[in-house]
């Protein structure tokens, strides 16, 4: 037999399980318990007293007269039968003590029952069975990693002071928010006017929510950053758990299958035991057929135990009816309620966290389980299942990490000499942000939770905020003063809908940057059409994928004083609502796959700078409608694909600027030449091999870049320019640099490198502005050059040094 100890065994499930085991599944465990206390008994008790105790019939002797002695003389037998009855002691047989022994063994085989003898076996099996049963789904590998995962993951969410923080959290801000409500009712009633924590609602019909101040978070939101992070992993274990389990139902099927395994095993069991129960009797008749052994042929047997074992099989099957009772109970709770999915209605209504999702399959089925334990655990649970939770989780552990004197670090001055804070991908926007008083300009990036709270009107210095991926929310305050505010805004999207509503109502804003997804399908989308309201809006940057400048644009066109759009490769085919915007000075339009120069430029009278920059355009014919924009200063070819430049060019005689850089161009016009008012001239990266004499007519010029050519000599007139400051002439293939290099006595930058040079001429030192950072040459050139002209060039470099050592 097996110890109580040993078989318990089966039944021993860890301590952290027992949540996930409900009232009939202890009750089960315990009434697997007794059923096998009282198999262990009656085993026990078979073993240590004697089964069987038999005699023989007396009638059957033989030993007393043969058959022929008894037929032809029947008296002394009768007189035999007589002494035998009247003996005080009984009927006395000839058997010995061996024979006694082996007739009891032979009859407790042959007589007794099969289920008299193994009754204590079949219990302990059964109840064996029952055990196992009841907690496979404990110890089957596909169901146990994942139970004990979830029990695991669980009782850290029980025990994290997250969880108590965040119910507490809530309740305060509910209690909070009920006063301000109940404040703002009674001022609105007294006063007539409304709340200024109401929602704003914008005339374009745009609506946003004033969220709550961060200011008014209670400070038991302080968290230890141990137990921050720990709660953060938690979130991540939570929604992994989630994801893992939530697609199959397979701890589900495996339950039900078990208990339906009890329920038949219990219907089993009844049946055959209350057939056989009537087969235990305390009187047998054994017939073992061993006549020539004890010369007797049938024996009157005892069976010692049936009395017990009837009182014990009765216990048995009592205990197997309740226990077939709470299995059928078991499946009906199984069936009878949607276990597979799980709401958590009242839990969001308690802890006002209403993002809380329901879940279904496997994991609503344990939490139903769960629940039959303490529907406390699901409560705290769900406070995992929240993003609101974690978001707050994040914000706390936000400002934990970046306190005022990091973020001060942080500020950097960008090239408008402007103090600038760039932050990216961060879980939220650090409260210590708008402490910074003197800040500048704000960047904030792939930050998906921003919230900007009423403290951002301490930050009186601020006029520029970049969001980049980041639908930052406003409160109504924070909305107010950015409105009054902001100046300039940078905003880049993926889709149309990251834009945020209150950006198209900042009325003072005066330049908007706007860079994403805007196609055609989603130009119906884009919320351009509320650009009226921002009144003085001077500079709209658009870089996108348009087909057509949206017709919306031109609702600001009176305001505009330049427009950029840079189109990403896609070809610009509308551009007729270009000639609305009659105050635009600048405007670009960047790989846009313009094959020409759009006509509807030629309306734009205010028109000063022009940028076709990284297009298609071939030829440019129509440069000579240029002569009627009379304030057009400034042309921008570059990264074309011109073959020549037109005669005509010299009719636009208020040029300045003129850049046809990166493109096919093969010889240079002498009418271009004669834009007396150009000062800056851009022909790098072309197929150029003469630079025309024609050049010294540019007295006004000061820079000329001419880098990337095939250009081999210099025309002497090139150095009548003595205006220039700026020669780039790299990447070409002039032999000799004339010595007349020394009249350009304005000269700062002087690029050569790349061309053939042998030497440098020594007049170049009369180019007194010219330093040895200015000048682009080989090294072994410059080595080259007299000592004197060395340490003129080098003379700034010296002195840079001497104020740095001072």
């Amino acid at each position: 037999m097996f110890t109580l100890s040993e078989v318990a065994s089966l039944n021993d499930i860890q301590p952290t399980y027992r949540i996930l085991k409900p009232w009939w599944d202890v009750f089960m465990d315990y009434l697997a318990v007794v059923m096998l206390m009282v198999a262990i008994f009656a085993g026990t008790m078979q073993i240590t007293k004697d089964q069987v105790v038999c005699l023989p019939k007396l009638e059957s002797a033989t030993h007393l007269r043969t058959q022929t002695d008894t037929l032809v003389n029947p008296t002394p037998l009768i007189q035999d039968l007589n002494k035998l009855a009247s003996s005080p002691g009984g009927r006395k047989t000839n058997l010995d003590y061996q024979q006694y022994v082996f007739i009891n063994q032979m009859c407790y085989h042959v007589a007794l029952p099969w289920y008299s003898k193994y009754f204590p076996y079949l219990a302990l099996i059964h109840t064996i069975i029952l055990m196992v049963s009841s907690n496979f789904w404990f110890k089957y590998p596909k169901t146990c990693s994942k139970i004990e995962h979830f029990v695991s993951i669980l009782g850290k969410c029980f025990e994290s002071p997250w969880t108590t923080k965040a119910l507490s959290e809530t309740a305060c801000e509910d209690s909070e928010e009920n006063k301000s409500l109940r404040k703002h009712l009674s001022n609105s009633s007294e006063e007539g006017s409304p709340s200024p924590s109401t929602p704003m609602i914008s005339k374009s019909g745009i609506k946003f929510s004033a969220d709550k101040p961060v200011g008014e978070v209670p400070g038991m939101t302080i968290l230890d950053k141990k137990d921050g992070e720990q709660a953060k992993a938690l979130f991540e274990k939570v929604r992994k758990f989630r994801t893992h389990v939530e697609d199959s139902d397979l701890i589900y099927k495996l339950y039900v299958v078990q208990t339906a395994v009890k329920t038949v095993k219990f219907i089993f069991i009844l049946c055959y035991t209350l057939t056989f129960v009537t087969a235990i009797s305390f009187k047998h008749v054994c017939i073992p057929n061993v006549e020539h052994l004890t010369g007797y042929t049938d024996f009157e047997c005892t069976h010692n135990m049936a009395f017990m074992l009837k009182k014990l099989l009765i216990s048995y099957i009592a205990l197997i009816c309740v226990y077939g009772f709470v299995c059928v109970y078991t499946l009906f709770w199984l069936f009878r309620r949607p276990l597979k999915e799980y709401s958590f209605e009242k839990v969001r209504e308690e802890s006002s966290f209403s993002d809380i999702p329901d879940v279904k399959n496997d994991f609503a089925f344990l939490l139903h389980m769960v629940d039959q334990y303490d529907q406390l655990y699901s409560k705290r649970f769900g406070v995992f299942l929240s993003e609101v939770s974690e978001n707050k989780l994040r914000e706390i552990s936000l400002n934990h990490e970046w306190t005022f004197e990091k973020l001060r670090q942080h500020i950097s001055r960008n090239a408008q000499d402007k103090q600038e804070l760039h932050l990216f991908m961060l879980s939220g926007v650090p409260d210590a942000v708008f402490e910074l008083t003197d800040l500048e300009v704000l960047r904030l990036e792939l930050i998906p939770e921003a919230k900007i709270p009423a403290k951002i009107s301490q930050m009186t210095a601020l006029q520029e905020l970049h969001l980049y991926h980041c639908p930052a929310k406003v409160e109504q305050t924070a909305f107010s003063f950015l409105r009054d505010n902001l100046k300039c805004l940078h905003v880049k999207f993926t889709d149309v809908a990251e834009i945020p509503a209150w950006v198209y109502l900042l009325k003072n804003l005066r330049e908007l940057y706007l860079m994403g997804n805007l196609n055609s399908e989603n130009n119906k989308m884009i919320g351009l059409d509320s650009l009226r309201e921002l009144r003085h809006l001077k500079v709209l940057y658009v870089k996108s994928n348009l087909t057509k400048i949206p017709s919306n644009v031109t609702d600001v066109a009176p305001h505009l004083t330049r427009l950029v759009i840079h189109n990403d490769g896609t070809k610009l085919v509308v551009l007729n609502s270009l000639k609305k915007m009659m105050n635009v000075a600048e405007l670009e339009l960047h790989n846009c796959e313009l094959e020409r120069i759009p006509h509807a430029i030629f309306s734009l009278s205010n028109l000063q700078e022009l940028d076709l920059k990284l297009n298609s355009i071939r030829t440019i014919e129509e440069v000579i409608s240029f002569q009627h924009l009379k304030r057009l200063t400034c042309l921008k070819l570059w990264h074309n694909k011109i073959v020549s430049i037109p005669q005509s060019i010299s009719q636009v005689k208020n040029l300045e600027s003129l850049y046809l850089s990166n493109n096919k161009l093969e010889v240079l016009p002498v009418a271009l030449f004669h834009l007396q008012k150009l000062r800056h001239l851009d022909v790098s990266y072309n197929c150029i091999c003469v630079i025309p004499l024609e050049i010294g007519l540019l007295q006004n010029l000061q820079h000329l870049y001419v880098t990337g050519n095939k250009v081999d000599i210099l025309p002497k007139t090139l150095f009548k320019c003595i205006k220039l400051r700026t020669l780039c002439l790299g990447q070409n293939c002039i032999t000799s640099l004339p010595e007349k290099i020394g009249h350009l006595v304005q000269l700062t930058h002087l690029e050569l490198k790349g061309n053939c040079l042998d030497r440098l001429p020594s007049q170049i030192i009369h180019c007194r502005l010219l330093k040895k950072s200015g000048l682009v040459v080989e090294d072994h050139l410059f080595d080259a050059l007299p000592s004197e002209v060395k340490e003129a060039l080098n003379l700034d470099t010296n002195a840079s040094f001497a104020n740095g050592a001072m």
